[in-house]
C-alpha cells in the first residue's frame, strides 16, 4: 500500500486516481499509523514553501516522513513536496526543508533568460543525468508535465535527470531510498504512470 501524504497541501485526488490507474492501493491520510504502515510514501505539494512546510512540520508529520525515509522505506516527493525535501528554500524569505536531500531551492529567475515566463508550465522533455531505476521504462527525451518557479540548486550528487528551460533546471533527484520529481507524474499521461509503476517496484 501507498500512503499519500495528507497535510492540507496537494493534489490528492490525482495521484489517488493514478495509482488506481496502475493497479495499486493508495490511500490520501494524514494517520502517522497509517503512514508507518504503508509500503511506500509519496510526499504531494501545491502552493508556497513556507506555508506546506510549516503545515508539515506542525501536524508532526515531518517527523513521520523523515524517520520512515531514515528507516529505508522509499519515499517520493513530488513538484512542491520535492522540494521539502531539501535542507531549505529561499521562497520569500528563508525556511527549513526536511533536509533528506542535501540542496537548496532558488528561484528560477536567477538562471532563465530575462524573457522567459514565470512561472515554467508545460511540457518538457527529460534528460538523464545518471541511470536511476524510477525511469528504468522511460527513454531519455521522454515529455513530462512541470509547473514551477523554484529549482533545486546546489544538488548535483542527487541530481537523476534535468530538463531545459533556458537553463538545465533539476527535474528529479534522488539519494538511496530517496526521490523527487519536479514535474507532475500524476498530469504526465503515460509517462508518468510509468514512473509512478516503477517507484511501486522499488
Amino acid at each position: 500500500m501507498v500512503a499519500i501524504v495528507d497535510y492540507g497541501v496537494g493534489n490528492l485526488f490525482s495521484l489517488v486516481s493514478s495509482f488506481k490507474a496502475i493497479g495499486v492501493d493508495a490511500v490520501a491520510t494524514g494517520d502517522k499509523e497509517v503512514i508507518e504502515s504503508a509500503d511506500k510514501i509519496i510526499l504531494p505539494g501545491v502552493g508556497a514553501f513556507g506555508d506546506a512546510a510549516e503545515k508539515l512540520f506542525s501536524s508532526g508529520l515531518a517527523d513521520v516522513v523523515i524517520s520512515q525515509a531514515k528507516s529505508g522505506k522509499p519515499l517520493l516527493g513530488i513538484c512542491l513536496g520535492m522540494q521539502l525535501l531539501f535542507d531549505k528554500s529561499f521562497e520569500y524569505g528563508a525556511h527549513k526543508g526536511l533536509s533528506l536531500i542535501k540542496g537548496e531551492i532558488r528561484p528560477i529567475a536567477e538562471v532563465i533568460p530575462k524573457d522567459y515566463k514565470i512561472p515554467h508550465i508545460g511540457w518538457n522533455a527529460l534528460k538523464f543525468t545518471k541511470q536511476n531505476e524510477l525511469f528504468k521504462y522511460l527513454k531519455d527525451g521522454d515529455f513530462v508535465y512541470f509547473v514551477h518557479s523554484f529549482y533545486g540548486a546546489n544538488c548535483n550528487d542527487s541530481v537523476i535527470a534535468t530538463a531545459e528551460y533556458g537553463a538545465d533546471l533539476t527535474a528529479a533527484v534522488a539519494d538511496k531510498n530517496v526521490y523527487g520529481c519536479q514535474f507532475h507524474p500524476e498530469k504526465s499521461g503515460e509517462i508518468g504512470l510509468k514512473i509512478l509503476k516503477a517507484f511501486c517496484e522499488l
